[in-house]
């Protein structure tokens, strides 16, 4: 027993899925992002995977789920980059996707 419990509980700390929504409105938000121009602005490098089970960890691979319910968090897109908690660029390779500054990772875990 005490071994499931264990396994479940350290299961469940070091599974950061990043599975995301994006919201309408900035109060339903958990994190307020914005999306910068060049890959030197950003705290995050973001690949939108195919699918969910590519969304594994915390390193920027994003999956966008259809209803909030299903989301790990809740985004909002910010159209400035002072209203952001997080700055992200898009990246066309997953190999590509991961952390530039250390001190934002707090955020989606």
């Amino acid at each position: 027993m005490i071994r499931f419990v264990l396994i479940f509980f350290f299961g469940t700390i070091c599974s950061n899925a990043q599975t995301l929504f994006s919201v309408d409105y900035k109060s339903q938000s958990d994190i307020n992002v914005f999306v910068v121009d060049y890959k030197s602005q950003a705290d995050l490098l973001v690949y939108k995977v195919d699918y969910k089970s590519q969304a594994k960890g915390n390193d920027g691979l994003w999956y966008f789920v259809d209803y909030k319910s299903q989301a790990d968090f809740a985004i909002y897109f910010v159209d400035y980059k002072s209203q952001a908690d997080l700055k992200v660029f898009f990246v066309d390779y997953k190999s590509q996707a991961g952390w530039q500054t250390k001190e934002k990772k707090h955020l989606l875990y």
